[in-house]
């Protein structure tokens, strides 16, 4: 498969008090179209940072990223916020949504801000009933954001994140503040989501998150020390192994 992000000698400093912090040093690799990838590594490695900056959340300092075969260090800020806006999809830890909107309008906002395609404001309506019955929280459409769970916030914010058919979305600790049934149905529908092709890349903690995914890069120290590609389709099988080559890694 072609890759749809490629990362090439990335590097990201800080300067803070007049001293020079290397966040991430020459990180390179590549992610296939179709994939879905998870980043480990200790507190403090570069994880979150190194998904920030290779989706254009965050600017680099040395590198190139390439997205969808475009060099997004190059490209204007308005422009790159119209592939943010209309090519990626993003998930967080903390589910930010707006508190005077209804999930049902915090998931169309993005939508309603897009001018690529054609699609009527009515078709965007059902594009975001049409996800919110996948994740099966349709029956929350009209609550507040108050006024439901954790779990189902998260599904309205995976809703979100696909409202205007990305070609890959980026999740930074999807299940962090999550119970693990909530985590499980989190993952689930992440995995049914890239079954369908959509591209994952996430960054997480939890190596049962993680072995859901077919490739793990593990980074220290803003370096990619190795990476892990999973085999076989029963998921103890799968965490076992990732868990013995994570205490290889010294995770």
């Amino acid at each position: 498969m072609a890759a749809i992000l490629e990362v090439k000698d990335l590097c990201k400093t800080y300067i803070t008090n007049k001293r020079q912090n290397n966040v991430l040093r020459n990180v390179s690799f590549s992610v296939d179209e179709g994939e879905m990838v998870a980043v480990m590594g200790p507190s403090g490695s570069g994880k979150s940072t190194l998904l920030y900056t290779v989706s254009g959340m965050d600017g680099m300092t040395a590198g190139e990223v390439e997205f969808v075969g475009r060099d997004i260090s190059r490209m204007k800020p308005r422009e790159l916020a119209r592939v943010r806006l209309n090519e990626m999809g993003f998930i967080f830890q903390q589910m930010y949504m707006l508190k005077n909107l209804s999930v049902l309008d915090n998931i169309l906002l993005p939508a309603r801000q897009s001018k690529a395609g054609r699609l009527s404001p009515k078709q965007k309506l059902e594009r975001a009933k049409e996800l919110m019955r996948r994740l099966g929280i349709i029956e929350i459409a009209d609550n507040d954001i108050n006024e439901v769970s954790g779990g189902q916030l998260q599904r309205a914010c995976i809703c979100r994140s696909m409202i205007n058919h990305p070609k890959m979305i980026f999740a930074d600790e999807p299940t962090g503040a999550l119970n693990r049934a909530s985590s499980d149905e989190v993952m689930k529908e992440l995995c049914a989501i890239n079954a369908d092709g959509t591209t994952v890349m996430l960054v997480t903690h939890d190596a049962k998150v993680a072995a859901k995914c077919s490739r793990v890069l593990y980074i220290v120290d803003g370096n990619i020390q190795g990476e892990f590609r999973q085999s076989g389709s029963d998921d103890r099988q799968r965490e076992r192994a990732l868990n013995n080559w994570l205490l290889e890694m010294g995770f």
